[in-house]
């Protein structure tokens, strides 16, 4: 399928969102990362698979905005031990692509590999990131953020960061 130019702007423009927003969470930027969600986001990590529905499936994080906003300002108390020394992350995303898109929201999908060092060891996480953005203004948002890990069926160490 030939993609038109305002097709390749909306990529780009998707693609440099989804950067950011790892590169704020690798430089622990928190605050800022909270920014790009929508006021109705949510953010799931589904435990077990894929994850089709989180009302009624084990999840590891499956939190509303407020949540979000709440595991942050616990986040900045410094008392999250699991965090001091805070682990040191680095993400590689690729495979950015635009599943479908009209005027309210975009859905879009991309893998990632997130490697944290901290003085417990080092661990790689492996997955495949589902979004759901829309449009606030000129500002892209997120309304969904669903992290599936590709070892989400094992026992996991802490992920006291935001993955």
């Amino acid at each position: 399928m030939a993609w038109d130019a305002k097709q390749q702007d909306l990529l780009n423009e998707v693609t440099q969102f989804i950067y950011r927003e790892a590169r704020l969470q690798d430089d622990h930027e928190y605050d800022a990362w909270e920014a790009l969600w929508a006021d109705d986001g949510i953010y799931w990590i589904p435990a077990n698979g894929e994850g089709t529905d989180p009302e009624n499936e084990m999840s590891i994080i499956y939190d509303n905005r407020s949540r979000i906003g709440l595991r942050i300002r616990q986040f900045h108390t410094g008392k999250r031990l699991s965090q001091t020394p805070r682990s040191r992350l680095r993400r590689i995303v690729s495979n950015v692509e635009i599943l479908e898109h009209d005027a309210a929201e975009i859905r879009v999908s991309a893998n990632a590999m997130v490697f944290e060092s901290h003085t417990r060891g080092d661990t790689v996480w492996a997955s495949r990131n589902e979004y759901r953005l829309r449009r606030e203004g000129d500002d892209l948002r997120m309304v969904l953020k669903k992290v599936i890990l590709v070892n989400n069926d094992t026992a996991l160490y802490s992920m006291a960061f935001l993955i």
